[in-house]
């Protein structure tokens, strides 16, 4: 069965020129301002079905981070269809979904409400949640005052604790201590196992080929490589 789907997906960030002053000012006179206009994806079109562990892998400023977002609903199509069936887990970048004034415990509620999570289902689980990521003696502290890898642990753990259809991981493994990466490794197996579908962005050919039998490789926005994993890393310059 099919649970995600691209199509004809297309991404145009506007991108503002650093402003002086004067130049700010000439705008709100009426002057035009120019912006140059960015192409991150150009018409990217695939699916991927329930149950496939799927790497999506390329360059720098490929685009991978903005397919995840666009998929999350972070970000909108400029045009293009998406389309996404089953509770979704993304695990897109450093506190996302936080807020740093809030606690721990507090954003453990927050970024679960964003995920359509209930409260009672968080209440049943709270305590696996703080176990798994470590960070029991502050979870009553504001989130201003934890590490990266102490906010990248608490978010990982949220999403591994929801039971999600899908899970969407963009490099967030490779933050935290070598104890904690083989926990957060562990638990993406066991998500394999039990038929999850993972959309898993990495630089790591180790890690892309443990988990993923397809991979989707895409080059300054486009989608130029749809196929078995173990190919993609015959030409090591692809990636």
């Amino acid at each position: 069965m099919e649970v995600i789907r691209f199509e004809n997906v297309k991404k145009i960030y506007s991108i503002r020129n650093s402003l002086s002053f004067k130049d700010y000012l000439l705008g709100i006179a009426g002057h035009r301002v120019e912006s140059a206009r960015l192409t991150a994806l150009d018409d990217v079109t695939f699916s991927i079905r329930d149950g496939e562990a799927v790497a999506l892998l390329g360059h720098n400023g490929s685009g991978k981070s903005t397919s995840l977002k666009l998929l999350s609903g972070v970000l909108r199509p400029s045009s293009g269809v998406i389309r996404a069936r089953g509770r979704m887990a993304p695990l897109l970048e450093l506190g996302s979904g936080f807020h740093p004034d809030l606690t721990g415990r507090e954003n453990i509620y927050l970024n679960a409400g964003i995920l359509g999570i209930s409260r009672t289902e968080i209440r049943k689980n709270l305590d696996a949640i703080v176990d798994f990521a470590g960070v029991e003696a502050f979870i009553d502290t504001p989130l201003k005052f934890y590490s990266s890898g102490m906010s990248v642990r608490l978010g990982f753990s949220i999403a591994v604790h929801i039971k999600p259809d899908i899970l969407l991981v963009d490099e967030v493994l490779a933050v935290g201590d070598v104890e904690f990466q083989k926990k957060s490794l562990d638990r993406m197996r066991q998500f394999k196992d039990d038929g999850a579908t993972i959309v898993f962005v990495t630089h790591s050919r180790k890690l892309a080929q443990e988990f993923c039998g397809r991979a989707l490789l895409l080059d300054r926005g486009c989608l130029v490589f749809d196929g078995d994993v173990n190919a993609i890393f015959e030409d090591d310059s692809n990636t």
